[in-house]
């Protein structure tokens, strides 16, 4: 039997779930640290938004979830489950491969109770600082805030012998830098605080960014607004009707904007707008770890952390799961919390500090070599399927066999999804699983 301790969680949405159950399975004594009053993190619609819509103000309420109120996922059920408790089909429920994301909070809630996690979680308890006791303890203080009224709050310490932080990385929003952004007089907004498109109608609109959320947005707000541009990074886009849409144009990335309301593209092109849409992703932010500069948040890299989870001197008293992104994160989050869970009881030994540091200097080094910037550190996309087996590996076990060939087909999919029409239907992934399951099946992965 491994020793036995006591851990908070902080957040309950996938990654503290997992976390909570994995760290229960083992013995330990879990207490779930959650602002709201239901599970479910960034998968628990609120229709508010924000009163900044930028995200700028450090003194606005913050609301947590990014939901707009017609998102679907965009991966299929089959690799959003976990090991052993699929994301399956429910009577009276969402029943499409790539259900809406009311689905996934109900898949949430009844994993939450089904492993009897709901017991461990403090709802409405806001984490607002967690530091080390003193530089010799590896204990931990957690202070946390309940609102008793809309003026009056209680704060409560309590000591911890390790801390996992789950809080998400969906909430604060990064913003696209560009020359005339802070008095430009139209309406800016983050695609964190978006929710509906009727605010759209008849407007000329900039969307900035191509990820999921961009494409998304942008379908929609199209069918109501009178003209919608999209800007895009890179020296290879050029101006282009957008294929589906009589109203949509494709652009370089904003050049500047002017306080007569016109925005000017890198390819010349100049629009009157009335709204620019910020669609360009998130910065991690743990405004309650006091670590005394031992991990840091620099250029969106979290460090420093052996394996995207333990920073080294810290280990295995502090760790972090779910911080990584262009990867199905169910599989990831998992593995992530198996590992905590059994290196925080002794099953599983971390290396030396000085092996771990060393790891990820190399790590760090070879991203310098290979050209990548600091802000895809925990970026997975070329190396998900090396990761999770190394996680897997020390873990003495292994994905199920389908999974590999599913989540690349899902990225495939994905990316043709960018330049058509949605997959999400299309796509019939119960006649493609009984293919890769048939002893006939060729199927490899081009590296392409």
């Amino acid at each position: 039997m491994g020793r036995c301790c006591k851990v908070a969680v902080i957040g309950s949405g996938t990654a503290g779930l997992v976390t909570a159950r994995e760290l229960q399975r083992e013995g330990h004594h879990v207490t779930v640290f959650e602002k709201a009053n239901r599970v479910g993190g960034t998968w628990l619609y609120n229709p508010r938004v924000e009163t900044d819509l930028l995200g700028l103000d450090p003194s606005r309420e913050i609301v947590h979830s990014s939901l707009y109120r017609s998102l679907r996922v965009n991966l299929p059920r089959q690799v959003m489950g976990f090991l052993d408790y699929p994301f399956a089909k429910k009577e009276g429920g969402d029943p499409r491969h790539f259900p809406g994301h009311e689905e996934v909070l109900r898949f949430l809630e009844d994993f939450a109770r089904d492993f009897g996690l709901m017991e461990l979680i403090r709802f409405g308890h806001e984490v607002v600082r967690v530091e080390r006791v003193d530089e010799a303890s590896h204990e931990w203080i957690v202070e946390s805030r309940t609102r008793e009224t809309e003026s009056k709050s209680e704060s409560k310490e309590e000591v911890f012998e390790a801390v996992v932080i789950c809080n998400g990385k969906s909430t604060e929003p990064k913003n696209a830098e560009f020359s005339g952004r802070d008095t430009w007089p139209g309406l800016q907004m983050h695609s964190h605080n978006y929710r509906t498109p009727e605010q759209f109608e008849n407007k000329i609109v900039v969307l900035i960014g191509n990820g999921p959320s961009a494409t998304d947005i942008l379908r929609e707000i199209a069918t109501l607004a009178k003209q919608v541009h999209q800007a895009i990074r890179g020296p290879s886009f050029q101006l282009k009707r957008l294929e589906q849409h009589d109203n949509a144009w494709q652009h370089s990335m904003i050049e500047c904007a002017h306080k007569d309301g016109k925005v000017v593209f890198q390819d010349g092109s100049v629009v009157d707008a009335d709204l620019i849409i910020h669609c360009t992703g998130y910065k991690y932010h743990f405004p309650f770890l006091k670590s005394n500069g031992i991990v840091t948040v620099d250029g969106n890299r979290v460090g420093p952390l052996y394996e995207h989870v333990f920073p080294p001197s810290l280990a295995p008293w502090l760790s972090f799961v779910g911080l990584n992104y262009k990867a199905v994160p169910a599989v990831v989050i998992e593995l992530q919390a198996k590992w905590i869970a059994e290196v925080i009881s002794g099953k599983l030994e971390l290396p030396k500090q000085e092996a771990m540091t060393r790891s990820v200097e190399e790590f760090y080094l070879e991203m310098e070599k290979e050209g990548w910037p600091k802000h895809h550190t925990h970026n997975l996309l070329y190396n998900e399927f090396e990761y999770i087996g190394w996680l897997a590996a020390q873990l003495n076990i292994r994905p199920p066999n389908w999974w590999e060939n599913v989540t690349y087909e899902s990225v495939m999919k994905m990316r043709s999804y960018y330049g058509s029409d949605g997959f999400r239907d299309a796509w019939d992934i119960d006649e493609w699983m009984q293919e890769m399951d048939s002893p006939t099946c060729t199927h490899t992965k081009s590296n392409t």
